[in-house]
């Protein structure tokens, strides 16, 4: 059976020596102190490990199960989902207005990332109910908020997404399920939806659905789509429970992973809906929805290759195969571990640079979203628009090659279930396509957020890295490892951004080359993380720290990524240099 360990101390170098949370002039950073991180990431991880990693292997082979219109969880889901409401763990950053703890967000990313790592299926029932809670708090009225957010903060009631239809998928402006008044402020919800993530389950006494449709009447497309909540069963003026809605499961997707999770047809049949927010402003209110998700999405990607990474490890260390070419390693033995050779070591090297950069990166991305709801930091806010598709593109892309990476380091035990090293590439798998296809969130970088408010987002980070580099040149320990490669891809990234410009005209230039420069921004993104986490690992041992380890490792680790990782920036270049006249050369009967 696969294991897991909270990787603790990593998570703490993160928001301690890289991103110093305490010293932040952030509401609520003070508090967030190494002795009180500490606290709350451990119990994090000892549920993740005792609690929720066990389940991981039950979720993927029982799945869920419909019986009557009702689906049921698997063995063990519903008593572990209880443990989390009671521990707190779906409320850390919620209101206390309405039950939550009041917490930094960044503090709820700390402690989802393990129970994402142990299981993902399960996390995503309390994920997207803390979604739904954040659209609702952002855009609700005030009676909605007192009548739906206590409970779904402590998800005693949980709460979905609602967007895809069979016949359209990003182009909502297609969607066919309509609303129509009832004259009292209320709306008949009629449609279908799919791929529903938790549309129906037996671990809540309630299921509120935000569900996109069109008033009728309203304008074309986009445009004329609102957003509704409309619940599973209707709620009464005193909050309890009233007669079941017009909305019913039609059947659970059979999916190629996160088989613990009820992926669910939805059935609106004039149910009854209310309107959030503005009529024909859907989509604003679902994107407050859907930006929080994409980062919680890119976080499952590196997730799972943390987990798949611990797996891969352990099996290198223990399977015994052939010799070491530079003399025997296990001479008592028939033969050395599979850590000995250089090529495994490459494959390990390559998943611990990209998970330990990606976590910096996912944070450095939570800090963000406090530093701009906190401090109201129009800055901030730029700046993680613009990293949000980056983070979820990038990072999800990735993962799924690092899991399947780390199945690759066992052979053909890889390949058996019974190693359970094929759920983390499945799972893995879908987080490059939900919450809008990477394909998408490359459009999204490079058609939008590139030029958003004049470009000053993206001249912003350019910015960052420069002076990052600027105020370090003279540190050598730093210069020919970290800077100097992080000069080299920061300039390829702004040779694809400048061309771009000069080829306004030709806009499938731009387009043909939206995704390589996604991951070029991705690569810069970690290697400017990778040179600070290296800063702030020197400095940590100048100061005497005791566990040198740890610290000599985390600069080794962060010196191959820049070495072996960062040049993929010079291909991604060339590749947006050739324009799209060979990726639009073919008709399309000749594919």
């Amino acid at each position: 059976m696969p294991i897991y360990n909270a990787p603790t101390k990593d998570i703490q170098f993160v928001l301690h020596d890289l991103l110093k949370v305490s010293e932040q002039d952030i509401e609520g950073f003070e508090d967030l102190d190494r002795d009180f991180t500490g606290a709350v990431v451990e119990e994090a991880g000892r549920i993740a490990s005792e609690v929720l990693h066990p389940l991981n292997v039950v979720g993927d082979t029982e799945g869920c199960v419909m019986e009557n219109g009702v689906v049921r969880t698997p063995k063990g889901f519903k008593e572990a989902f209880e443990q989390m409401k009671e521990g707190g763990w779906t409320a850390m950053d919620c209101d206390p207005d309405y039950g939550g703890q009041g917490l930094p967000y960044i503090m709820h990313t700390a402690a989802q990332e393990p129970f994402v790592s142990a299981n993902m299926a399960f996390n995503m029932y309390q994920g997207l109910t803390h979604g739904a809670y954040s659209a609702i708090y952002a855009h609700g009225s005030d009676e909605q908020k007192q009548k739906y957010l206590p409970k779904m903060v402590s998800c005693e009631w949980t709460g979905t997404m609602n967007l895809t239809e069979p016949h359209c998928g990003t182009d909502l402006g297609l969607m066919r399920t309509k609303a129509v008044p009832n004259g009292d402020g209320s709306y008949k919800i009629s449609g279908q939806k799919i791929f529903i993530s938790a549309g129906e389950h037996d671990m809540a006494d309630n299921i509120i659905h935000l569900v996109l449709a069109k008033i009728q009447g309203g304008p074309e497309g986009i445009k004329g789509v609102s957003l509704f909540i409309v619940p599973k069963f209707m709620v009464n003026d005193d909050g309890s429970l009233g007669a079941r809605n017009g909305v019913a499961c039609g059947k659970i997707e059979e999916k190629m992973g996160i088989h613990g999770n009820s992926t669910c047809v939805m059935n609106y049949d004039e149910a009854t809906g209310f309107l959030v927010g503005d009529e024909h402003k859907g989509m604003r209110a679902m994107f407050t929805m859907m930006n929080e998700a994409r980062l919680g999405v890119g976080l499952q990607g590196f997730a799972q290759a943390e987990s798949a990474y611990q797996n891969a490890v352990a099996y290198a260390n223990d399977r015994l195969q052939g010799r070491d070419v530079t003399g025997a390693k296990n001479p008592d033995g028939p033969a050395d571990p599979l850590i000995v050779h250089p090529d495994i070591r490459r494959n390990l090297m390559d998943q611990k640079s990209f998970v330990e950069g990606a976590r910096a990166f996912t944070y450095w991305g939570a800090y963000l979203i406090d530093r701009a709801h906190k401090n109201s930091d129009a800055d901030a806010d730029g700046l993680i628009s613009l990293m949000t598709p980056v983070l979820k593109g990038f990072l999800t892309d990735k993962g799924f090659e690092y899991a399947t990476a780390a199945q690759q380091v066992y052979g053909g035990h890889g390949y058996i279930e019974e190693w359970g090293m094929s759920q983390y590439a499945r799972d893995a798998r879908i987080a490059m396509i939900y919450e809008g296809a990477n394909g998408v969130q490359a459009l999204d970088l490079v058609g939008r957020k590139l030029a958003q408010d004049g470009g000053k987002h993206v001249m912003a980070f350019f910015e960052m890295v420069k002076t990052f580099i600027k105020e370090n040149e003279g540190n050598e320990a730093l210069k020919k490892d970290f800077l100097d490669p992080l000069k080299a891809a920061s300039k390829d990234l702004q040779a694809a951004g400048m061309y771009f410009m000069q080829n306004a005209t030709k806009p499938n230039n731009a387009l043909s080359g939206s995704y390589d420069f996604m991951h070029m921004m991705g690569h810069v993104c970690m290697g400017l993380l990778w040179a600070r986490m290296a800063k702030a690992a020197m400095e940590a041992l100048e100061g005497g720290a005791s566990d040198t380890e740890f610290y000599e490792t985390k600069i080794a680790t962060g010196r191959y990524y820049m070495a072996r990782q960062l040049p993929a920036t010079s291909m991604h270049l060339s590749r947006i240099n050739t324009g799209g006249d060979t990726v639009m050369a073919l008709e399309a009967a000749n594919f």
